[in-house]
Formats: C-alpha cells, sequence, structure tokens
C-alpha cells in the first residue's frame, strides 16, 4: 500500500487541527492505483488514474515521510490564541501505530515548572518531540526549544558555538517586537517581555553570561576554547543546553538534561532552573532534581495526563491520598451495585415488584451512564535480582601505587601513587568534579586501559559485570530480545519460553520480546543490558551513569537488587538518591588521588550548594 499523509487545517476553524494517514492498497504487479479524488466544485468526482511516483513526488512536495516521522497526533486548541498559556483539548498521540495518548487534555501554564513523569515507552519523549515540532496548535507568538540532541561538530569553539546562536535570537526577537508594536500596540503583554529578553541578550553582557552558563555546565577555560569538533557527545550536550539556557525561551523542554552531568554540575543546574521565569517541561530520572525544580508535575499513565500541583514528593503524597480515597469509593459503589441487582433479583414476577425493578434497573443504568468510580490499578512493579556470584575471599580487586597518563607523560597524569581495594562486600560511590578521571578509574578496574606505573590486581576467577553509557551500543538493533539474547548466550540451551521469563523479569513483556530492538525506548534497552549483564553471575558490579534512561520505578528495582546482591559494587552516578539507596562509603576523586569522604552524599550535596553560592 501506499500512506499518503496529510494535515488538515478547517478554515471556518482555525484552531482545530488534524493529522491524517490514508492507507491505499496497490498491486504488487501494478505501478498505478486507482484514488477517487472529486474535483473542485459540485458534481460527481471522478477516478483519475495515478502513478505512484506522482504519489511521491507530491508527498515530497508536502513535506512529508512517513518513515522519518512515524508520529500521528491531534488537538484542538482551547486557550486563548494570543494568551500565554496553553490548553489543548482531545490530544491524542500515536507513534509506530501504538496509541500512547488517548483524548486527553494538555495544559502549560505560563510560568509553570512541570516535571513530566511516566513509565518507560509511556511516550513521554514522544510528547515533546511532538509539542517542539508544533504538530499540535501551539500558538506562534510563543518560542519553543527542544533540547533532544547535542550540538554539531565544528571548528567553532563552545563559546562562539553558544554566542553563535545569541545573534539569530535577537534577530528573531527584534522582528516579533516589530510585530507586536503593529499588531498588538506598545502596551502589550508580550512586548514587555520581549524587551526583557532583548535586554539581556545586550552585546556588552552576553560573552560574560555565555562563559558563565558554560562555566555552571562544568567547563574550564580551556575547554570553553576547544573547538566542538574535538568535545565528546557528552561536552557537545553541555554545549546545547547552554545555548537553551541562554535563549531562555517562553516554553522550554528538557529531556534528561542531568544525564551527561556530573554532581556538581546536576546540583547547578537544579539552583538555576529552579527560578527559571518561563514555562519549562522536563523529563527527569532522579526525583532529587524533580523536587529542586519544579512546580507542578505531569503524569502520563494509562494514556492520559493527570496533573498535580507541588513537587515530585508532593505528587507521590497526594497520588497516595487520591488513591486511598477513590478505593474507599469504589467499595462504596459496588457495595451499593450489589445491593441494587440482589434487589432485582428477589422481585421474581410479583407484579407489584416488578416496577420497583424497573426503577431500580434506572438508577444501574444512570449511575453506569455518568461513569463508575474505576478500581485503583497499581503499575506492575519492575522486580529482578542479580544471581548468586559465590564467595571469592579477601580483596578482589586492588591498586597498588598506580598511576596513569593517557599520554604516557607524568605531567599529564590523571592519578598518581594510588592505592585503594575493593572487597565483596563493598557498597562505593564515586564522586568527583569533571575530568577527575571517575571513568577511567573504572576502565583501569576492568582492564580497558593499563596502568603506567604500579599495578592493578586482580582475582583470577573475579567475574565483573560492567554498565557504562555506551552499552546499548552492542545491542543488535536489527535482532528481537528474544533472538539476541538467545544468540548472545547460545551456551545456555534454554527453551523459548525459560527465554521468555528471563528477559520478562527485567520489564521487557509482551510485543517487546519480539519487536526489533530499535522500536524500544532507551530505557527498556538500558534493561536488556543488565539481563545480560546478569547472565554472567558477575562478583562485582562496576555501574558508570545506569540510572541515564531507566524510569524512576525501575531505578528503585535497581538500588533493591543491588541492596540484595551478595557481590561488590562501584558505582559513578549523577542521582543523589540512588547513591543514598545502595552506598556505605563515598570515594572522592580529586587532585590525582581518590580518598574516603568523610560523611554520606547528603553531606557532600550540602558542600557542592555552598560551593556554588561562594562562586
Amino acid at each position: 500500500f501506499v500512506v499518503l499523509s496529510f494535515v488538515v487545517r478547517p478554515r471556518d476553524c482555525p484552531c482545530l487541527f488534524f493529522s491524517v494517514r490514508l492507507f491505499v492498497p496497490v498491486s504488487s504487479s501494478s505501478s498505478h492505483t486507482i484514488i477517487n479524488m472529486p474535483p473542485k466544485g459540485k458534481g460527481k468526482g471522478k477516478a483519475k488514474k495515478v502513478s505512484l511516483a506522482d504519489v511521491a513526488e507530491a508527498t515530497s512536495r508536502m513535506g512529508v515521510n512517513d518513515t522519518e516521522n512515524p508520529r500521528t497526533c491531534t488537538g484542538v486548541l482551547a486557550s486563548n490564541p494570543i494568551s500565554r498559556d496553553v490548553a489543548i483539548e482531545a490530544f491524542s498521540l500515536s507513534y509506530l501505530g501504538k496509541e500512547l495518548i488517548s483524548d486527553s487534555t494538555l495544559e502549560i501554564n505560563y510560568g509553570r515548572r512541570y516535571g513530566l513523569i511516566g513509565q518507560n515507552g509511556s511516550g513521554k519523549s514522544q510528547m515533546l518531540s511532538c509539542i517542539a515540532h508544533r504538530e499540535l496548535p501551539i500558538p506562534e507568538q510563543i518560542d519553543i526549544y527542544h533540547l533532544d540532541e547535542e550540538c554539531a561538530p565544528s571548528d567553532r569553539t563552545a563559546l562562539q558555538t553558544v554566542l553563535d546562536v545569541v545573534e539569530t535570537e535577537r534577530a528573531r526577537l527584534e522582528a516579533e517586537e516589530e510585530r507586536l508594536i503593529e499588531e498588538e500596540g506598545p502596551d502589550s503583554e508580550a512586548l514587555m517581555e520581549v524587551y526583557e529578553r532583548l535586554d539581556n541578550m545586550d552585546p556588552d553582557k552576553f560573552l560574560v553570561r555565555a562563559a558563565e552558563l558554560l562555566h555552571g555546565l562544568g567547563f574550564s577555560k580551556k575547554q570553553m576554547e576547544k573547538q566542538t569538533r574535538d568535545l565528546s557527545g557528552g561536552w557537545r550536550m553541555r554545549v546545547a543546553l547552554a545555548r537553551a539556557l541562554f535563549i531562555s525561551p517562553s516554553l522550554l523542554l528538557l529531556d534528561e538534561p542531568t544525564n551527561h552531568l556530573d554532581l556538581e554540575s546536576c546540583v547547578w543546574l537544579e539552583e538555576y532552573l529552579k527560578t527559571y521565569p518561563r514555562t519549562l517541561i522536563v523529563i527527569s530520572h532522579s526525583q532529587d532534581f524533580l523536587n529542586g525544580v519544579c512546580t507542578n508535575t505531569m503524569y502520563l499513565r494509562q494514556k492520559k495526563l493527570v496533573y498535580y500541583g507541588g513537587n515530585y514528593d508532593m505528587f507521590v503524597q497526594t497520588k497516595a491520598e487520591n488513591d486511598v480515597n477513590q478505593m474507599k469509593q469504589y467499595h462504596k459503589q459496588q457495595e451499593e451495585i450489589a445491593h441494587i441487582k440482589q434487589f432485582i433479583a428477589s422481585c421474581g414476577t410479583y407484579s407489584n415488584l416488578v416496577r420497583q425493578a424497573k426503577s431500580r434497573e434506572k438508577v444501574l443504568q444512570k449511575m453506569e451512564e455518568a461513569g463508575l468510580v474505576e478500581r485503583v490499578v497499581e503499575d506492575k512493579k519492575f522486580v529482578f535480582d542479580f544471581p548468586d556470584c559465590g564467595k571469592l575471599e579477601g580483596t578482589i580487586l586492588s591498586f597498588d601505587n598506580v598511576a596513569f597518563s593517557y599520554s604516557g607523560k607524568k605531567e599529564d597524569e590523571l592519578y598518581r601513587n594510588l592505592d585503594v581495594s575493593v572487597h565483596l562486600d563493598s557498597r562505593i560511590a564515586l564522586v568527583g568534579p569533571n575530568g577527575a578521571g571517575k571513568s577511567t578509574l573504572l576502565k583501569l578496574m576492568v582492564g580497558d586501559l593499563q596502568a603506567t606505573e604500579g599495578r592493578v590486581n586482580r582475582n583470577p576467577h573475579l567475574r565483573i559485570g560492567r554498565y557504562h553509557q555506551h552499552s546499548a551500543d552492542v545491542l543488535d538493533l536489527s535482532a528481537t530480545p528474544l533472538d539476541f539474547m538467545r544468540s548472545k548466550f547460545a551456551e545456555f540451551e534454554y527453551e523459548v519460553e525459560e527465554w521468555r521469563a528471563i528477559i520478562g523479569r527485567y520489564g521487557i513483556t509482551g510485543h517487546h520480546q519480539t519487536s526489533p530492538i530499535e522500536t524500544m525506548s532507551d530505557g527498556l534497552k538500558s534493561r536488556l543490558v543488565f539481563a545480560m549483564i546478569s547472565m554472567h553471575s558477575p562478583h562485582v558490579l562496576l555501574l558508570d551513569e545506569p540510572t541515564n534512561h531507566l524510569d524512576m520505578e525501575c531505578i528503585d528495582s535497581l538500588a533493591e537488587a543491588i541492596n540484595r546482591f551478595q557481590g561488590g559494587l562501584m558505582l559513578v552516578s549523577h542521582d543523589f538518591r540512588l547513591i543514598s539507596q545502595v552506598a556505605k562509603e563515598i570515594w572522592l576523586a580529586d587532585h590525582k588521588t581518590v580518598k574516603r569522604f568523610p560523611g554520606d552524599i547528603s553531606d557532600y550535596k550540602k558542600q557542592l550548594k555552598s560551593t556554588i553560592t561562594t562562586q
């Protein structure tokens, strides 16, 4: 078949907005098909013969590519088109034919900071992308910035890349200023905001401000002068984040902004965003971050958006109270329905009781028409365990007077005279500033890097389970999870149903098990990586930012699994809450060595906040 995609906006109701797709069957033996196309004016439509090449050319002219954008959404603008608040009713969203949001209401009030939460695969990222691409009728005067990818590598430095976007944004604001004066007059509320934003882009100030943003996100003065083509993807993402913060749009959309940040940068970003003056929608798996930033919570569950006032902790408290009250109403209503049905059944055929029975039936009918109270259905909890690793006596991993330098030169050393050890019962969180060598230390432990001086000792029977930010790259995206695991671990002669059970323990269930891995969300891909790690029965887990693509329920399940794990743990994470749940000691990497921090992770966060305040 051929897919024809159209955007429809009725002339008499411009607030109404539809994305329409037509699936036209085509004979495999013919390059033509018949499409009924009614001509303009009166009269019946006449069948017209259209070639597939004509269809392809026409859809290309419209900018439609069903493969590139397999997303469909509808919605009706219910708010005033000139208001800074947005309300869209009958909001529905589908992706790859799967309905993610159904007949819901999208409310975005100016000046609020929303935390968008929901399980992996529920459609959070697709919703932000839908808003950013204006596939919904968002008023044109509301400028949107969506941070979903790093800036492109180029010969421009990190500082220049941030400044480049300023010139473009300043020109846009000046054009908007002229439009508002012409259409709404000099007293326009929106015009005042444009003036304020233009003041913040004063050429005498923006160089300093751009540098301050990059510094807050972990850039040293030397790194700011690096060309972006020489920066890693994570650092280019920080440049893109600095650009978004500099622009300060009316609607800022951030999808997991802390994923490429260290703890210090996370604290700085939290402090910055908690005073963001316009509208913010942020997806984050960090409860600590959401508590510090958000004034409201959007909860995407069972294809509906539900709104709560307050930060994440307030959401949890309010939702629990609402669920208790809803269950009380449900049980009360069910008892009433059972009583009515029992009365109707007892009436029999007695003429004097038949009228009463019919009256009660009408009561039941009215209750059903008004909508019955639904039973609270708890989300399926994701529970898994790392397998029993067995015992290894003594120190399983140690560094003896280790030094390391990528260049091999002493002046470039990340570590010098390093002596640390890991045991089977170790529960260590490794923290420290950017560039201190946290990920490098894990690579030395696993053997990806070799010490330039000293020795790294490993128990000869030691099995290491390692998770890092690029672990998902080993997945065969064209294979299904079932086929991939059976191929990867062919030495385990399990039946298909046994593999289904193994993968299902990591929250990959139903059609996800038999769909290509490329169609899965990043969170589900991360779960598949954990399934792979468990198949090796490791003695120690080396986890480098394991929470980047996991939802909150999954992070809690990961913490519970770690606490039940009988082996050792070395964790690098920007998630304060996960660290507080699993770490028994904090190691601080800084000044070419690693030392035990005298306190817990909350003490370390207080120290970072005090440092930021002093700066």
